[in-house]
């Protein structure tokens, strides 16, 4: 029992902490006067991916692979499969920005060439130079286009309700930051160790977990944000914001574990998981490119989908 309490209360100590050090982050960016452009594609982006980068380079640290990169590959399918599923039976959900076909091309670009990197067996210092290369690529694309599209604000890049909700104290802000800088890792190591003694008694991988619970847990900070963007008929906000967390736990998440320490890729991600990665990412193409709707029927088939997937990986 102790474990399952390790696993739970480790993933609500990671996004409690990962919503403070945002918040108390963005208050000292705003501060010092910091322009919203740059707090979106960075305190934000990052900080939002907190958790699973704590996730993957503790539990590359601590010798199970399959939980680093599990993490990864299972919450870009369940962004997919799950938080564009969920809200498709709310509403209608659309995509007809211009910005996001780009980004979901370049998406299911970035996700190719990370499967290719995975192919060579090993994640080494090479493969998450490429990762950052191809994010300093990305954050530089999206100055570029956001600045001729918005005359340098930016502000489509950071919720206002997240700049708004903000401490305005300055010691509050210092305050929320250092807690969610202590939290994370707490909340990392109660994870990594729960999640690796679940996979222990239930007699599968660590991957396994990885790619289930772990994954799940740390998409729900999306799957609220969809969920939400829903309810309020912005399902432009609700694709963005999918595609843009898929890209960062690759290039950023896996880019920087990489860089730090080598992953071996176990073999059950790359005979399949990696393939319904890929497969649920080309979803995300006639969506963004041809605006397709995502009805209730549809959110139904990706949810049937997703549960079919989760049986899989258990029977694997």
């Amino acid at each position: 029992m102790l474990m399952y309490f390790s696993l739970i209360g480790g993933l609500i100590l990671l996004l409690i902490a990962g919503d403070l050090l945002v918040r108390g982050a963005i208050a000292l960016a705003t501060r010092f006067g910091i322009p919203p452009l740059v707090i979106g594609l960075t305190i934000v982006s990052f900080g939002t991916s907190a958790p699973e980068l704590i996730i993957s380079m503790k539990a590359a640290f601590e010798g199970v692979p399959g939980i680093a990169i599990g993490n990864v590959v299972g919450s870009n399918i369940a962004n997919v499969l799950l938080v564009l599923g969920m809200p498709a039976l709310i509403r209608v959900t659309q995509c007809s920005e211009s910005g996001t076909r780009s980004s979901t091309v370049f998406m299911m670009a970035v996700s190719i060439i990370f499967t290719a990197l995975c192919w060579q067996g090993v994640l080494d210092i090479t493969a998450g130079i490429i990762l950052l290369a191809l994010l300093g690529f990305f954050l530089s694309w999206t100055v570029w286009t956001s600045r001729r599209a918005k005359n340098c604000q930016g502000s489509d890049l950071v919720d206002e309700d997240m700049l708004e909700e903000a401490p305005k104290n300055l010691g509050l802000a210092i305050l929320f930051t250092i807690v969610g800088m202590i939290g994370l890792p707490i909340g990392g190591h109660f994870t990594i160790d729960g999640a690796s003694a679940i996979a222990r008694t239930w007699g599968v991988s660590e991957a396994a977990i990885g790619l289930t619970v772990v994954a799940i847990g740390t998409s729900l900070p999306e799957l609220v944000t969809t969920m939400v963007a829903a309810i309020r008929n912005q399902s432009a906000v609700a694709i963005g914001n999918v595609v843009g967390s898929n890209i960062f736990n690759i290039l950023a998440i896996m880019g920087l574990t990489a860089t730090v320490i080598d992953i071996p890729v176990p073999d059950e991600i790359l005979e399949f998981d990696l393939w319904i990665m890929l497969a649920s990412s080309a979803l995300m193409l006639p969506v963004a490119l041809w605006c397709m709707r995502l009805t209730k029927i549809r959110g139904l088939a990706m949810l049937a989908i997703y549960a079919v997937y989760i049986i899989l990986v258990f029977d694997h």
